[in-house]
């Protein structure tokens, strides 16, 4: 019932993630507005995950994890019937940071209630249910979207949330185990506070450098803080008496491997599931509905996997599967290079088959690694870590790879033509130089995680 009230949480935050993309068109004409402006409803809930993820995950550990865990179910119930019933664009974009609050309360601390909640044997195996979550999140999101908002509105897509928010909320206070506070441990403002002014700073630089280029004095402001902030951060935990983060946790070098890993992983993968949609609908000419369904191969594929690969590295451990991910996502790059402007819906399945099960492979065990790899007090802090090196790896994918590919279209079709409408072969010549620099990241992942495995194997002195 734990299991099951944790997936519920993560499918809950997964779909709202990904089903507000489908509406934003919708909500330009209703509401009358611009994108540059309609897109802060996505932005101000990817930055508030981004920027609190860590100090939710760490006041968990303080105050105990089922208070704020049920309190984010409820507090994102309510924001999600107050988002529907928006009567102005800054409302909505006001009610869906309310939202993105009570999604980092339950993303942050689902993942530490799994590990206290179940032995280390069975570890993988939960975590690797979790990962099936998620796919079933990333699928339903568009196409449930889609359906709602053709019906009745852009408005139901957040009344759907209601049913789901407040079933989770019973099932959290019914049966997630309550867990008692760390000790005396105190809460470390200043390092909070430090910490997420730097995230929020890198967070808004990496996303609208985009629109407005990464040399603007603005954007260099925001990473300028950002720099600043991560140096007073620092500075003040090694100070305190009771940090926000025991930086003697990255002296274990399996957990930094793990992390950046993790980091890679989602950088090279997010910026892809970015592009593709690009290349489905302007080269092969598909209509959304097909391109949806393309779209929800490799989610599929990372939902059959995932439960088999945390299964498996409760048996033979994690880095063998890591590795193996690793290597499958990396072959898969190689696959996703053979498509051209005359590819089929099939052939561009066969390719993206493999993209779906590396991700299975790996993601699963290497949050199994993270998690095992922190004492149980901090277990917070580890699912804050382990949320936030997925947000900044999309984030920084995102951004990079899609600055990337925009170039590289540029560069084959000239400057005067907008990527998107760009002819095919330069489309397709972009995004097969983004593959080559995104599997380069895989196989400097890669790397690292056969550092890692061989570290793993030397024996204890």
């Amino acid at each position: 019932m734990v299991l099951a009230t944790v997936s519920v949480g993560v499918i809950l935050a997964t779909v709202d993630a990904s089903i507000v993309n489908v509406a934003l068109p919708t909500l330009v004409v209703d509401f009358g507005t611009s994108f540059a402006v309609i897109q802060w409803v996505s932005l101000g809930y990817l930055l508030t995950l981004a920027s609190l993820t860590m100090a939710v995950g760490r006041l968990g550990d303080v105050v105990g994890k089922k208070r704020i865990y049920t309190t984010g179910f409820a507090a994102f119930t309510v924001a999600s019937a107050l988002a529907g019933s928006s009567p102005t664009v800054g409302y909505l974009i006001g009610f869906r940071i309310v939202q993105a609050l009570g999604a980092v309360m339950i993303l942050s601390l689902g993942v530490a209630i799994l590990t206290e909640s179940f032995p280390p044997t069975e570890r993988g195996r939960a975590l690797g249910w979790v990962g099936t979550a998620v796919s079933i999140g990333i699928v339903t999101g568009p196409v449930l979207g889609g359906l709602l908002i053709g019906s009745f509105g852009w408005r139901a897509i957040f009344f759907v949330n209601l049913p789901i928010g407040i079933a989770g909320t019973v099932m959290a206070l019914r049966h997630v185990p309550p867990t008692d506070p760390s000790g005396d441990r105190r809460f470390d403002v200043p390092g909070a506070l430090l910490l997420t002014v730097t995230l929020a700073s890198l967070s808004l630089g990496l996303t609208v450098g985009q629109e407005v280029g990464y040399t603007s004095p603005t954007i260099l402001a925001a990473f300028g803080i950002a720099g600043l902030g991560a140096i007073g951060f620092l500075a003040v935990e090694r100070r305190v008496a009771d940090p926000m983060v025991h930086l003697k946790l990255f002296s274990d070098p399996l957990l930094s491997a793990s992390l950046v890993t993790g980091f890679l992983s989602f950088v090279a993968l997010s910026g892809l599931f970015i592009l593709l949609p690009f290349y489905l609908e302007g080269v092969l000419g598909f209509d959304v509905r097909v391109t949806g369904l393309l779209m929800g191969v490799a989610p599929l594929a990372l939902g059959v996997v995932a439960p088999f690969a945390g299964a498996w590295s409760d048996r033979i451990g994690v880095r063998p599967l890591t590795l193996a991910g690793l290597g499958v996502m990396a072959l898969a790059f190689l696959g996703l290079r053979t498509l051209d402007g005359t590819s089929s819906w099939w052939h561009f399945t066969l390719a993206a088959l493999p993209y779906g099960v590396g991700i299975g492979l790996f993601q699963s065990p290497n949050n199994s690694a993270i998690m095992g790899s922190v004492p149980r007090a901090d277990s917070g802090l580890a699912g804050g870590m382990l949320t936030l090196t997925r947000l900044l790896g999309q984030i920084t994918g995102v951004a990079l790879l899609g600055s990337l590919w925009a170039t590289r279209v540029a560069a084959a079709a000239g400057p005067a033509v907008s990527a998107p409408q760009a002819p095919p072969d330069a489309q397709v010549a972009g995004l097969r130089d983004t593959l080559t620099v995104a599997e380069g990241l895989i196989i400097v992942a890669f790397v690292v995680g056969v550092w890692a495995y061989r570290r793993d194997r030397r024996p204890a002195r």
